[in-house]
């Protein structure tokens, strides 16, 4: 009865699935090359990624880069991507890949908030106690012998802010756009204002440099990242999103975190202490109990817009 819509799910769960899985990757490339170097590199390949398969297999679309409100919109979400993929890598220089992912996780709290101020969605008795259990989660997941948080837990809430932001204006842009161009946009952008601070903070000639971006670890995060976490998953994003609410695909990005705790589990052996575990187990419940409901209307509109397809 709602094929489309449980396709997209299925490919938004993958999505995450990916998304997660890259933490330790990621961490381990870091090591060699400055992080928003690394995403000058990462992002640009997507991009190009992008473009040739339009060039080879959906040239139609390029009539679409002429529109002047997609460029708009794309540099929008670009910005937002750029702050949330800055602030959680350079995150991940100061903090565990498993608690960067359950922080970076907060962002589906705070999608339903963010809604609410910029769209005027609107709230409900779930959203308040959902947002205290992931205060709490987060108290407990990142303060330990001091009333300060970690930098890096810091940089990667921050981080989260972003990426709820980003998905609140891909919820917003994706319906009246097409998908791979608008993709392709919020990538360039990322690719330009990552390649601009580096330029500002960090040794941008590492990005020159053969023998560290030849370096294992640097190939196999840039292969990864750039195609199957970058090019691929965020044109998935930016199409399916359009056929399922914000609150279901906010809750399908909940798994991202279990996900990045379990890649650091097998790859890295990282365990939590006890506390920690209660405090991502909160997260995780407030971040699911936030959107544990489905917009009826919704589906009933895309539902009356299938059949008449």
């Amino acid at each position: 009865m709602f094929k489309k819509t449980w396709f997209a799910d299925f490919n938004l769960l993958l999505v995450a699935l990916i998304w997660g899985s890259t933490f330790v990757i990621v961490q381990k490339a870091i090591a060699f090359l400055e992080p928003y170097s690394f995403n000058s590199v990462r992002f640009i390949i997507a991009a190009i990624t992008l473009l040739l398969i339009i060039f080879l297999f959906n040239r139609s679309s390029l009539r679409h880069f002429t529109d002047k409100r997609i460029w708009v919109s794309g540099i929008i979400l670009g910005f937002w991507l750029f702050l949330g993929y800055g602030f959680q890598t350079v995150g991940l220089l100061y903090t565990t890949s498993s608690k960067a992912g359950f922080i970076t996780g907060l962002s589906v709290v705070l999608v339903p908030l963010f809604s609410y101020l910029l769209l005027k969605n609107k709230l409900n008795w779930q959203v308040g106690i959902s947002s205290l259990l992931a205060v709490i989660g987060l108290y407990l997941l990142t303060i330990h012998n001091s009333l300060s948080l970690n930098v890096g837990d810091g940089y990667v809430l921050l981080c989260a802010i972003s990426f709820a932001l980003h998905i609140v204006f891909t919820g917003k842009f994706a319906v009246s756009f097409n998908a791979i161009s608008l993709t392709v946009i919020q990538l360039l952008t990322v690719a330009t204002f990552s390649f601009i601070t580096a330029l500002m903070i960090e040794d941008y000639q590492q990005m020159f440099k053969i023998n560290l971006v030849l370096q294992p670890e640097v190939i196999n995060a840039l292969l990864i990242t750039s195609f199957f976490a970058t090019a691929l998953a965020f044109l998935a994003q930016t199409h399916f999103q359009s056929f399922t609410t914000p609150a279901r695909v906010a809750l399908i990005f909940a798994m991202e975190p279990v996900f990045a705790a379990l890649t650091a589990y097998i790859m890295l052996n990282e365990r939590l202490g006890s506390k920690s575990l209660l405090g991502c187990g909160l997260i995780l419940l407030g971040m699911i109990l936030s959107e544990i409901r489905f917009n009826k209307d919704f589906i009933k509109r895309k539902q009356k817009e299938w059949d008449l397809t």
